[in-house]
């Protein structure tokens, strides 16, 4: 068996720059950094975050459907009601990530 250790790096690097663009999509957009604030450290429905929000239900699914598929939240199922919170060991990577890419001589 052949390893090329060329299409890994390259498969890995369209990972690392799938994860920072939607880092970047994550963050670009006011309602996404709301919600993201708001699951920070618990766990929150759709009606919560819809009543803290002020927002409709459809747009505050539709964003916490991108954060998931982003891999910017964690769901739980309980029951037919879905609970979200935010994933920060993903958020720590992507900022590590982009740190080591757009600052790579930083000492901090």
């Amino acid at each position: 068996m052949i390893i090329d250790y060329n299409l890994i790096m390259m498969d890995e690097h369209k990972q690392i720059t799938h994860s920072i663009v939607a880092f970047g999509k994550a963050l670009a957009d006011p309602t996404r950094q709301k919600i993201m604030r708001l699951c920070c450290c618990e766990w929150r429905n759709v009606t919560e975050l819809v009543s803290l929000t002020k927002l409709a239900q459809s747009t505050v699914s539709h964003h916490l459907a991108k954060l998931t598929e982003y891999g910017l939240v964690h769901v739980r199922h309980e029951g037919k009601k879905a609970f979200y919170t935010l994933n920060q060991k993903a958020i720590m990577r992507c900022c590590d990530i982009s740190a080591n890419i757009f600052a790579p001589d930083c000492d901090s």
